[in-house]
């Protein structure tokens, strides 16, 4: 009997395997066509699984791909043309085409097409769209849901950057030794914003905000496992992934709200993932080379620190000194008057927070003076939060103010 949840599982992980090997070998001026014959495989599936299940289903995916890209290649013009010379010469030593489904091809497809979704010549959203539907497997539905927006929109924007992609005549291939640097900077911000968005997503749903961060790890744990990609940046940005992972399970309640830091229950973080977290760090410091994601995993290290210190909150601050130096971003300026707080006071974090006026339109920024003001100036402090539940932008969000707004009465 065919389990509800078999095959949509097996879509999210087999979908973007069969993609990215397809892809690789067609080039990316035919990736709808890799696209086509992965929807049509699952469609097959669909069909036939009701009536009985394959004993390895997975293998059943890979063989039913397989045959029908070998099918596209005898019957399709322009394939026979273009595209067919080039890999039957690549298989000039078999008697028959090779589809490599292997894992470890399987990984270099999928590497070589990160490289080559994450091209700065398409807006950052683009690029995380792609990565989403491409290499993650998710569904435009999802990727909708995800960026609050609908599926006509969605569509739009993934066919435009696939378009751009082509036009540029983007390749499919791992980067020489002396582009790697150039080109894995733009990679680890596409990775950076995937698990953003799905860390400080604004969605409320659990399951798909912890499928983007669960995403954005596997794809940067994929440039750790490669002796080219092994890089300190990688590094880092893999350790920021699993300290903020690892008080996932903390940061939200039962009613889908917001728990914020000081009131987090520290016996649901995660330590597993801290102590991954930690040695990712350590490999981290090799080399010369300070990243943001070095600074930013330094922090995020500081906020598993159970105890509420004062060296603790002076660490903090100190980093974030740094982060703004090296490069500054209004959020970040944002979190660092919360850590000037917990080191200084909140007299201190009120000054340096209302220089902050280029957030004067974002929830968290009054929420945050709402917070500040709380116990200094009642009045104060209501009128932010007031202006913070204007701006929230989901229901829980809103619940959380609503009730900072309660208990200052």
């Amino acid at each position: 009997m065919l389990n509800d949840q078999l095959l949509p599982n097996l879509y999210r992980t087999e979908y973007r395997k069969i993609v990215a090997v397809l892809a690789r070998l067609f080039g990316f001026e035919h990736i709808q066509i890799a696209e086509d014959i992965a929807g049509d495989t699952f469609l097959l599936a669909t069909e036939t699984w009701a009536k009985k299940l394959p004993e390895n289903p997975a293998a059943w995916l890979y063989t039913v791909a397989k045959n029908k890209a070998k099918d596209h290649l005898k019957h399709n013009a322009i394939f026979t043309q273009k595209v067919s010379p080039a890999i039957q010469l690549e298989n000039a030593q078999s008697s028959e085409l090779e589809i490599d489904l292997s894992e470890e091809n399987i990984n270099d497809s999928q590497l070589q097409m990160m490289f080559a979704i994450c091209q700065p010549i398409i807006p950052a959203e683009a690029q995380i769209g792609l990565a989403l539907r491409i290499l993650c497997g998710f569904g435009i539905d999802e990727i909708a849901y995800a960026f609050l927006s609908n599926k006509e929109t969605i569509n739009k924007r993934l066919f435009r950057a696939k378009e751009k992609l082509r036009d540029e005549q983007v390749k499919i291939e791992f980067p020489n030794a002396n582009e790697i640097n150039k080109r894995l900077e733009t990679v680890l911000l596409t990775l950076y914003l995937l698990f953003n968005e799905g860390y400080y997503s604004s969605s409320g749903n659990i399951n798909l905000r912890r499928d983007l961060c669960l995403e954005a790890m596997r794809l940067n744990h994929l440039l750790v496992s490669n002796k080219a990609t092994d890089l300190p940046a990688v590094n880092a940005l893999f350790a920021l992934m699993c300290f903020h992972a690892s008080r996932f399970d903390a940061r939200m309640d039962k009613d889908g709200e917001i728990v914020i830091y000081d009131e987090q229950d520290t016996s649901l973080w995660n330590d597993e993932l801290i102590s991954r977290g930690t040695n990712y760090l350590i490999l981290a410091s090799r080399g010369e080379q300070l990243s943001r994601y070095h600074i930013e995993a330094t922090i995020a290290y500081w906020h598993t620190k159970k105890e509420d210190s004062a060296e603790k909150w002076e660490n903090i601050l100190q980093l974030y000194n740094k982060l703004l130096i090296l490069e500054y971003s209004p959020m970040a300026a944002l979190n660092r008057t919360y850590a000037l707080a917990k080191a200084d006071g909140k007299e201190k974090a009120i000054v340096e927070a209302e220089k902050l006026t280029q957030l004067k339109d974002s929830h968290l920024y009054h929420s945050l003076l709402g917070y500040l003001y709380t116990g200094i100036d009642k009045s104060m402090a209501l009128q932010h939060l007031q202006r913070a539940f204007k701006l929230a932008k989901n229901k829980g969000e809103r619940n959380r103010i609503k009730k900072n707004i309660e208990a200052l009465d």
